[in-house]
């Protein structure tokens, strides 16, 4: 199956999905839609803005690490990144709001503690695994080692840098709505009073939004990527 009938297959899934959460949901999105489009706005701003910096300085960590010079010491500087996953998201977030206070910063923050290794481990892994025959062919035809980087290396190793992306965009997604507890607005706003209100239909729209946009959002990551693995003749 092509990548076309794939997304259409996957699309007309979300599509009757849609229409039947509606239905299901339709008593509780009429009350909360206003909460539901504002919460909605306000975690995808977050998750942007923080993935944003995590591919800000992930990418190039990862590139730097990659080089030859920084192998010895390489694989102990990415284990600083995994401080951000080994640590429980409420102490990270815990610590954010003792430095930055309460708010969308210390929030974006602890996304960004979350985000970064998946983006780090994969940069470094897919430009790890470029054939040396291609660095030395592009030797071989005069390119600096910055025009190596860009035009050989990073192309070759789009695929696995993509799958990191993917990763650090799903978990940042997920972990969003623990923000809440620290003043950022996400749909942790709907989630959490639902909970201390044992009121089901404003949890399960809370969450089921959540996973809604980590589906969205990774699909369309997913198809951007394959649209320069094709054009790039990759894919």
């Amino acid at each position: 199956m092509t990548f076309k009938k794939k997304a259409a297959v996957a699309l007309s899934a979300l599509i009757v999905f849609l229409l039947g959460f509606a239905h299901l949901m339709e008593s509780s999105i009429l009350q909360y839609k206003d909460d539901l489009i504002y919460y909605s706005l306000c975690h995808l701003r977050l998750v942007s803005w923080s993935m944003f910096y995590a591919l800000l300085i992930g990418i190039p960590t990862g590139i730097i690490l990659s080089r030859p010079r920084f192998s010895s010491f390489a694989e102990k500087t990415i284990q600083l990144f995994n401080i951000g996953s080994s640590i429980p998201t409420m102490a990270v977030l815990a610590l954010a709001l003792v430095v930055l206070g309460i708010g969308d910063g210390p929030a974006i923050f602890a996304l960004i503690l979350a985000s970064l290794l998946p983006i780090v481990r994969n940069t470094f892994e897919g430009l790890r695994q470029v054939p040396p025959v291609l660095s030395e062919a592009a030797r071989g035809l005069g390119m600096t080692p910055m025009q190596s980087l860009v035009r050989v290396e990073l192309p070759n190793s789009f695929a696995i840098m993509l799958g990191g992306i993917r990763t650090a965009l799903a978990i940042n997604v997920g972990t969003a709505p623990l923000s809440f507890i620290i003043g950022g607005d996400s749909l942790g706003g709907l989630i959490f009073p639902a909970i201390y209100l044992n009121n089901q239909g404003q949890l399960i729209l809370g969450a089921t939004v959540t996973a809604l946009m980590a589906l969205v959002l990774d699909g369309f990551v997913a198809s951007f990527g394959h649209f320069i693995l094709k054009r790039r003749g990759l894919a």
